[in-house]
């Protein structure tokens, strides 16, 4: 992540941000009940979205 410089300062009025709680494990069903399942064919997921190279 890049670093601001020590002369730039941020405004007043903006406060710190919270710290982003890392994502709990991803739990899958062993079978899609729908057969929906966008990654049933081999696809990759990238960020929740299922993409085909």
């Amino acid at each position: 992540m890049a670093k601001r410089p020590d002369h730039v300062k941020p405004p007043a009025y903006l406060s710190p941000n919270t710290p982003v709680p890392a994502p709990g494990p991803l739990e899958r069903p062993r079978e899609d009940p729908l057969g929906r399942d966008p990654v049933r064919f081999g696809d990759w997921e990238l960020k929740g979205i299922a993409v085909d190279f």
